[in-house]
């Protein structure tokens, strides 16, 4: 059976009430993506702004699951298509759905995947461990990358290519990524183990 940070945490409740937690659960993983977007810098090099939220969306799947993971995501966007200023602010990106059509659209239309991916990874044991939570979450990464930079290299600057796409979309946020991953990836072993003293 492939169990998640929320079965473990909600596994004591009747079925209305768990129904009633996941969802719960599904709309905090949103509102801290709403959040992480906030957490906006732009760069002068690039139209793509540096956020918190790649972090949220792997640390939000791996404690939901492939399913709810994906779902807090479709949301967010939704959230985000119908006109609300979720996204992360910008001085020349438009909020609503012209964001997605834009240079960080492929990261955005990413996400529902890559948290699928974590939490596919986590529902199988990958969080409960550091060096098999920071594998699941690159994974991840890898997704919301791939998704970013052929958007980038196919829509938004095809004259500059895949070169150009990575110079812009991968290169300068690699490192940093990374960094916030391996952090990250530190509280979801915390989490269940904090779960683990509690049902002890």
């Amino acid at each position: 059976m492939h169990t998640t940070l929320l079965d473990a945490i909600t596994a004591n409740a009747d079925s209305k009430l768990r129904i009633a937690e996941q969802a719960g659960a599904v709309l905090f993983i949103t509102v801290l993506t709403i959040i992480g977007a906030q957490v906006s810098i732009p760069l002068p090099f690039t139209p793509v702004p540096f956020t918190f939220q790649p972090m949220v969306v792997l640390v939000g799947a791996a404690a939901l699951g492939a399913r709810l993971g994906m779902a807090s995501q479709l949301l967010y966007l939704a959230i985000g298509i119908a006109g609300l200023p979720v996204f992360a602010a910008s001085p020349v990106l438009p909020q609503g759905a012209a964001r997605l059509l834009g240079p960080t659209g492929g990261y955005l239309m990413a996400y529902p995947l890559a948290a699928f991916v974590a939490g596919w990874l986590g529902e199988r044991g990958f969080d409960r461990r550091y060096l098999t939570a920071v594998a699941a979450m690159v994974c991840g990464l890898a997704v919301v990358f791939t998704g970013g930079v052929s958007w980038l290299a196919l829509v938004v600057q095809p004259a500059r290519g895949l070169s150009g796409a990575l110079a812009t979309g991968f290169v300068p946020f690699i490192l940093p990524d990374l960094l916030k991953l391996l952090v990250a990836a530190g509280a979801m072993p915390g989490l269940w183990w904090m779960t683990g003293a509690r049902r002890r």
